[in-house]
């Protein structure tokens, strides 16, 4: 051992730029090692009926849509969540929610993950209704689905479309499996007009009234439907079915399956309500150590290129400043009296 440490001393920067390269070499092949710890798994639910296309939300200080901002906050969600988390990206239309994929790991599908967000788009829904209350069923079969648990966080605008009543109201009181997960509301209280919109995405009037009225007879009940809404459009603006975020409603579907409301007014109180959920799982996973050998090769090879007494040559160099600073003030002092006499 004395041997070792004699040769380090004095081969001391070959030494560390040594074991700076054989870091690096051993952080290349990505080593693990198993650690048992918390797994965070996340279902990210888009509403993507018609009314997110109502304009009552802002990015940067402009109007934009509910889709808009639901994507602007899944994006920045997904940005901030931790490696080694998995997530799914899951559509939300009529009564019922299809998920694009299984759970990924955000690092490694970060780009593929964020293109899915970028493509939600109303035009992918097959059904005009919007069944808040329905939907959770579906939810629920999906995470059965899943190899793995999967908490929940579900962005809507809580619209039912058509209106509820008696009939069409799902009961909820026997509901289990919800506890944990997140209910986002977005919208706003004063609400705007659902804009009705071609295949190519071009306004072509907004939607009526008469749009969200319940149809007379079976057609409000059935498995299928539901409720449907007609193709009417508004004829002026008094006609138009104004679209609101209703907070007591999601606040009572949250407690009615035992799930958590908050508003999604921006990504922190999301991200903050998220870091209360429950982990899907606690299990044994790898430990990535490549960033802890890549950061002692950066030591490593700073400490190469430092003296053997870093404070006494910094307070050697500190003190050749003040002789430096000195004579130049002793020279600028000089040329001034030289520069008088001359005078």
């Amino acid at each position: 051992m004395k041997k070792l440490i004699a040769y380090f001393k004095a081969q001391r920067d070959s030494a560390l730029l040594g074991g700076a390269l054989v870091l690096l070499i051993l952080a290349m092949f990505h080593p693990t090692v198993p650690i048992k710890h918390n797994i965070y798994t996340y279902l990210l639910v888009a509403d993507i009926s018609q009314s997110m296309n109502a304009i009552d939300m802002t990015i940067d200080g402009k109007p934009a849509s509910r889709i808009a901002h639901t994507q602007k906050l899944l994006h920045e969600v997904v940005s901030s969540l931790p490696c080694g988390t998995k997530v799914s990206v899951a559509l939300f239309a009529g009564a019922s929610v299809a998920a694009l994929y299984n759970p990924i790991e955000v690092c490694t599908n970060f780009a593929a993950i964020q293109d899915t967000i970028d493509h939600l788009d109303w035009r992918t829904a097959w059904s005009g209704n919007s069944r808040i209350r329905e939907s959770l069923f579906s939810i629920t079969r999906i995470i059965r689905s899943f190899p793995e648990a999967a908490q929940v966080v579900f962005i809507t605008d809580g619209e039912e479309a058509p209106r509820l009543h008696a009939f069409n109201t799902r009961d909820l009181t026997n509901f289990q499996g919800a506890d944990g997960w997140l209910l986002v509301g977005v919208g706003s209280e004063k609400g705007a007009s659902i804009p009705k919109l071609s295949e190519k995405n071009q306004l072509i009037g907004y939607w009526s009234n008469d749009s969200f009225a319940l149809q007379p007879g079976i057609a409000q009940i059935s498995e299928q439907n539901i409720g449907t809404r007609d193709d009417n459009v508004a004829s002026g603006e008094q006609d138009r079915f104004i679209s609101k975020h209703n907070a007591e409603y999601m606040k009572t579907i949250a407690k009615e399956v035992g799930s958590t409301y908050i508003y999604g007014d921006n990504v922190h109180t999301i991200l903050d309500a998220m870091k209360k959920q429950k982990p899907a799982r606690r299990d044994v996973a790898p430990f990535d150590l490549s960033w802890i050998l890549a950061s002692l090769a950066g030591l490593f090879l700073l400490a190469a290129y430092f003296s053997k007494h870093p404070i006494k040559q910094i307070g050697e160099a500190l003190k050749l400043y003040r002789k430096n600073t000195v004579r130049k003030l002793q020279s600028k002092n000089e040329t001034a009296i030289a520069h008088d006499n001359h005078f």
